[in-house]
C-alpha cells in the first residue's frame, strides 16, 4: 500500500538580542563557563521579577514580518508548568493563549508555500549534560530570548521539509533577528510526522522527532522515519505516538518517550508580566526596517542569475547585498532601499507587490558578479574573513564593465577581483589594479593586426599555416598562442583568432 507522509514543523529561533529576555545578562554564552551568564532572576531566586526585553519585540515583529505573518497588536504572556532540574523556575514563561505573531506563509524557492499556523514569544530552558552515573546543569540558556514557529501540516515530502526549515533560517538571517548558527543551536527543528493510506483524508497517528539542528538531518530524518512507519503499517501493526530522537551516526531514529495523551501544563496567565498592547504606529515603524528577503531577490534577479547560483548565494545576505548594490549602480534600480512594510501585511496566499526585475538580455555585469562570488570568492579559504568587508560596488561594476568590453581574460577578471578583497588595494579601483598588474588585453586591431603578421612571417609557424589551409582546425590554437607570446599575454585571444582565420583564408 501506498501511504502520504503530512509534515509540521516546529522550528525554535534563538533571538540575537545582547541581554536576556527578562534579565539583563549577557544573552551570548558562546564558549563561556557553564553558569557564568546568569542572575538571581533566572535562577528564580525568591522575591525577583522578570523584566521585558523591548528589543526582543522588534525583533519578533521583524521575524512575522518576514514570514508575511500578521503582528498581533495585543498579546500576552502566560506560564507553562513542568518540573525539570534545568528550569529553576518550574514553568517556562511563554505565550500560549496570545501570542505576538499570527498566521503567515513561507514561500520556498519552487513556489510551493507552507502556511506559519502562529509563532510566540518565551525563554529557552538551562541545559543538561548527562554522564553514567549524574547530570550536570548548565543555566547559561535559560530565558535565552525564542520564538517559536509553529507551521501548519501543508508539508509532505523529507525534500520540502529540507527545504522549509533552509527558507526559514535564511529569512531570520536576512532580517537580523536571529545569527543562524546551528552549531550552536540557535534553530532548532522538531518535526511532527504522519502516514495515511493515499486517498484517505484522516491523518495517522503523529510522531515527533525532537531537536534537530541541521537540514540535512532534518531530510534524513524524516526520511528514515517515512520509511519506518510505512514498514509498520505494511506489517499490519500500528504506529505509536511518541518522541523520538535522531542520530546522525546510525541515520535511525529511536524512541524516547511515549505521547499518548497531551500533556497537562496547567498554563495560566503570568503574573509577573502585564499584557503587551503595541500601536500600529510600532508595528509599522519595526516593519519598515525589514530589508530585501530572498523573495524579492528571487524576483529581482531570476532572469538575470542562474537559478543554482541565485540559491548558493542566497546563503549569505551580505552577498546578496552587495549584488543588490551592483545591480542599483548598473540599471539604476531602487533595490538597496528596505522591503516595503505592506509587503510584510497576511491577506492571503495570493499575489504580492510587483518590483522591478533585471532583464535576461542586460543581465551580463551581474551574472559575472554572482558567478564570481559563488564560484571565486567562496572557495577561497579566507572567505568567511572576506565576507566581512566586501570590495565597493562601483568596483565591482567596473571589473564586470572591463570584462564585458574584453578589456581583461576571464583569468585576469578572476585576478583582480580577488585583489579587490586585498586591504592594501581597497579603494584603488579594477581599472587602476588591472593596469599595475598589466593585465588589460589589447584590442585595438591594427595593432592587434601588426603583432599576427610578425608571428606569420616566422619560419617555425610556416607548417601550422600550411596545416590549417590543409583543413586541420586544431592547430589555430597553437597559432594564437604564438600571438599571445609575441604580445606578453595582452593580445585579445578572440580577436586574434578573428584575424587569423582571415589571413589564413
Amino acid at each position: 500500500m501506498k501511504y502520504y507522509p503530512t509534515i509540521g514543523i516546529e522550528c525554535h529561533v534563538q533571538l540575537a538580542t545582547k541581554t536576556k529576555l527578562f534579565s539583563e545578562v549577557d544573552n551570548d554564552a558562546r564558549g563561556k563557563e557553564p553558569n557564568s551568564c546568569v542572575s538571581p532572576v533566572d535562577y528564580a531566586l525568591p522575591g525577583m521579577l522578570p523584566r521585558l526585553n523591548g528589543e526582543a519585540i522588534k525583533l519578533a515583529i521583524r521575524a512575522g514580518k518576514a514570514m508575511n505573518c500578521k503582528i498581533n497588536a495585543a498579546s500576552r504572556f502566560d506560564r507553562k508548568h513542568y518540573f525539570y532540574p534545568d528550569s529553576p523556575k518550574g514553568y517556562q514563561i511563554t505565550q500560549f493563549y496570545h501570542p505576538i505573531i499570527g498566521p503567515g506563509f513561507v514561500e520556498l524557492a519552487n513556489g510551493t508555500k507552507i502556511r506559519v499556523e502562529h509563532a510566540h514569544l518565551e525563554g529557552d530552558a538551562g541545559k543538561l549534560t548527562h554522564f553514567d552515573t549524574y547530570s550536570l546543569v548548565d543555566l547559561n540558556r535559560v530565558d535565552t530570548p525564542l520564538i517559536e514557529i509553529v507551521s501548519e501540516p501543508d508539508i509532505h515530502s523529507a525534500k520540502d521539509a529540507h527545504d522549509y526549515c533552509k527558507e526559514l533560517w535564511r529569512l531570520m538571517i536576512f532580517a537580523g533577528v536571529s545569527y543562524g548558527d546551528l552549531y550552536n543551536g540557535n534553530m532548532r527543528f522538531d518535526v511532527n510526522i504522519s502516514l495515511a493510506p493515499e486517498g484517505v483524508k484522516k491523518l495517522g497517528t503523529r510522531v515527533e522527532i525532537k531537536n534537530l539542528n541541521s537540514f540535512r538531518s532534518v531530510e534524513r530524518a524524516a526520511e528514515y522515519e517515512i520509511t519506518r512507519q510505512a514498514k509498520l503499517l505494511d506489517n499490519g501493526e500500528k504506529i505509536i505516538q511518541e518522541t523520538r530522537g535522531w542520530s546522525d551516526e546510525t541515520g535511525k531514529t529511536t524512541a524516547q518517550r511515549s505521547k499518548e495523551e497531551a500533556k497537562d501544563y496547567r498554563y495560566m496567565p503570568e503574573s509577573d508580566l502585564p499584557p503587551l498592547n503595541l500601536s500600529a504606529e510600532f508595528i509599522e515603524a519595526e516593519s519598515a526596517k525589514l530589508p530585501l528577503m530572498p523573495a524579492d531577490y528571487r524576483q529581482i534577479f531570476g532572469n538575470a542569475i542562474p537559478n543554482d547560483t541565485l540559491e548558493i548565494l542566497l546563503d549569505y545576505p551580505t552577498l546578496m547585498q552587495k549584488i543588490g548594490e551592483v545591480g542599483a549602480k548598473t540599471f539604476s534600480l531602487d533595490l538597496v532601499h528596505s522591503r516595503p512594510s505592506s509587503r510584510g501585511s497576511f491577506t492571503s496566499l495570493g499575489q504580492q507587490p510587483s518590483r522591478d526585475t533585471v532583464s535576461r538580455e542586460s543581465s551580463g555585469a551581474l551574472k559575472l558578479i554572482a558567478n564570481l562570488f559563488a564560484s571565486v570568492l567562496l572557495a577561497e579559504e579566507k572567505s568567511a574573513e572576506y565576507l566581512n568587508d566586501l570590495p565597493l560596488a562601483k568596483d565591482l561594476a567596473e571589473l564586470a564593465e572591463m570584462n564585458e568590453k574584453k578589456e581583461l581574460s576571464s583569468t585576469a577578471t578572476k585576478e583582480v577581483f580577488l585583489r579587490l578583497f586585498d586591504p592594501q588595494m581597497k579603494g584603488r579601483g579594477a581599472k587602476n589594479i588591472a593596469k599595475e598588474l598589466g593585465l588589460i588585453q589589447e584590442n585595438d586591431l591594427g595593432a592587434l593586426e601588426a603583432i599576427v603578421d610578425t608571428v606569420l612571417a616566422k619560419p617555425e609557424t610556416k607548417k601550422a599555416q600550411d596545416d590549417f589551409r590543409a583543413g586541420e582546425e586544431k592547430v589555430i590554437g597553437f597559432l594564437v598562442g604564438q600571438v599571445m607570446k609575441e604580445s606578453h599575454g595582452k593580445a585579445n585571444p578572440s580577436a586574434v583568432q578573428e584575424i587569423l582565420r582571415k589571413k589564413l583564408a
